[in-house]
């Protein structure tokens, strides 16, 4: 009569379990390493929106300044940063408005719209605007998806 030896087959049975075993864990590494790199991305997106629209903020400020207001009156700032209908980039729009003292200051140039006020009492800022700047993005997983927007608003005495 043989004798069979029951050893080996144990031994690869472990294997096989061991390594079904691993390659579940493996999978569930993967898995979250995936969400924490789309997470980051996401993060780095937004923080970069925020960074345009502080950057823009400053140079409205300093187009504002440097603009001749009885020639020109500034009103709309746009830019682009990459190419945001692929997902890689920033559609940035940057929208002024004048609160003046009309009898100091002159707008005649300026669109009714972009007025919010020629009233002003103080003699010491006659002029002094308001920056809305919006910044949008897309999803590059999901271009087709909605545009994401950062939104920021500053008053700035000129």
């Amino acid at each position: 009569m043989k004798t069979y030896q029951t050893r080996n087959a144990f031994s690869m049975l472990t294997a096989i379990v061991i390594i079904v075993l691993m390659s579940t864990v493996a999978a569930f590494v993967m898995s979250l390493s995936g969400k924490t790199v789309k997470s980051t991305t996401i993060q780095y997106q937004r923080e970069q929106a925020e960074l345009y629209a502080k950057s823009y903020t400053e140079y409205a400020i300093m187009a504002v300044t440097a603009n001749n207001r009885s020639v020109d009156c500034l009103s709309t700032i746009k830019g682009r940063v990459g190419h945001p209908t692929t997902g890689n980039g920033y559609r940035i729009r940057a929208h002024i408005a004048y609160i003046a003292n009309g009898n100091l200051v002159d707008l005649s140039q300026c669109n009714n719209d972009r007025l919010l006020s020629t009233t002003v009492q103080t003699k010491n800022t006659p002029l002094s605007i308001m920056i809305d700047v919006y910044v949008d993005y897309k999803d590059p997983d999901n271009i087709n998806g909605p545009w994401l927007t950062v939104h920021r608003r500053s008053i700035q005495k000129i």
